[in-house]
């Protein structure tokens, strides 16, 4: 059983190659896995990874804090384990400690509630090992989500679908099944670490790497199972406090999105057909040739999705799409009425921060004119 080490946190530290000049070296693979009281589904996680071949060179649980002794249950499966004190940090903080300690120079990170296949490592390797020039790489959910009911098979088979229908050249990163150099994860400065639950910070890292010409691939036979059980209120709750509003915020900022994953032209038209959908379904109680326009928007958008919604009906039967398509549309309406309000709302901050800068501009302003008086 390996001890368990303290993190308070700092930068991520290089790795260096103990090799002679020229000789090839062999990049090692460390599996981080952040884990807040993961409980039994943490069990089985690692020993998916342990059974993974290759297995990995290093495996570290970051124990975000946990009271259900999770941090037990990682050194009891020989992983290295690193305990947060009080409170809890969030995963990209834990994230960032896995990172610090790790000697491999590829780093794969994982969830807590997730079951990676056999040979899910193997390709992360022959991935990154394959190609100098890409910095990650990361995969999708499997079609066979452990967790019944209709919400959870809907959350993750979208999940699977969205991934494997898009393009392998990635404008995003996804820590739920991903790998990264840890190179490329020091230059872009690591983790956000401002989101205390699981939020946007892999996809906010993505835009970064982006941004610095680095380039990540979508490996669509990277798989992992997902053993998450969702509620319709724990899937508003995620979808729209810790996705749909940072995601907002990080499109406002960054003045747009790439047309990848979750924001194709098609899903940014369907969002388009569901407001007036909803708009013109409620006009209708009052001029009821509105129902025609709202028979038209839901024909688009059943159109729009039919690839999804065949997929839905072929993995679980025409039941399953009878709920599914609600939550679909359900989606979407959230989704851009939370990117409204986001935007409506940064409107007088906006205001605000340039009323601050311009009065600073204007006291600099006179304190130069005061000095040049007093020159004179």
């Amino acid at each position: 059983m390996k001890p368990a080490t303290e993190a308070t946190g700092g930068a991520i530290p290089s790795t260096t190659n103990k090799s002679s000049p020229g000789s090839k070296v062999r990049e090692r693979l460390a599996v981080i896995i952040p884990v807040h009281n993961g409980g039994e589904e943490l069990r089985r996680c690692l020993q998916a990874v342990m059974s993974s071949a290759p297995r990995p060179d290093e495996v570290i649980v970051v124990d975000d804090a946990s009271t259900d002794g999770s941090a037990e249950v990682a050194q009891g499966m020989e992983a290295q384990v690193v305990r947060l004190s009080p409170p809890t940090r969030g995963p990209g903080f834990a994230r960032n400690r896995g990172a610090e300690i790790a000697q491999s120079q590829i780093l794969f990170f994982a969830d807590a509630d997730v079951l990676l296949h056999p040979d899910t490592l193997g390709l992360a390797l022959e991935t990154l090992r394959g190609d100098a020039t890409l910095a990650a790489c990361f995969g999708s959910y499997d079609d066979a989500p452990a967790a019944p009911g209709s919400v959870s098979q809907y959350k993750n088979l979208m999940h699977h679908y969205v991934h494997q229908h898009a393009a392998e050249s990635a404008a995003t990163f996804w820590t739920g099944c991903g790998a990264i150099r840890k190179t490329a994860l020091q230059q872009a400065g690591g983790f956000g670490e401002d989101h205390k639950k699981p939020s946007i910070e892999d996809v906010e890292l993505g835009n970064r790497l982006r941004r610095q010409g680095k380039k990540i691939r979508l490996v669509k036979a990277m798989q992992a199972t997902h053993l998450k059980r969702w509620t319709f209120l724990k899937l508003l709750r995620s979808d729209i406090l810790q996705r749909a509003v940072p995601w907002s915020r990080l499109i406002l900022a960054e003045g747009g999105a790439p047309k990848d994953l979750n924001l194709t032209a098609s899903a940014r038209w369907s969002a388009a057909a569901v407001l007036l959908f909803v708009l013109t379904g409620i006009a209708g109680f009052y001029f009821p040739l509105c129902f025609v326009a709202a028979a038209i928007s839901a024909s688009v958008l059943l159109f729009l999705n039919r690839d999804l919604y065949g997929f839905f009906r072929q993995k679980r039967g025409w039941l399953f799409l009878l709920c599914a398509i609600p939550l679909h549309w359900f989606y979407f309406f959230y989704s851009t009425i939370t990117l409204g309000i986001v935007a409506a709302a940064s409107i007088p901050v906006g205001i605000f921060r340039r009323m601050v800068r311009g009065e600073r501009e204007n006291l600099a302003g006179a304190a130069k004119s005061s000095e040049a008086d007093r020159g004179r």
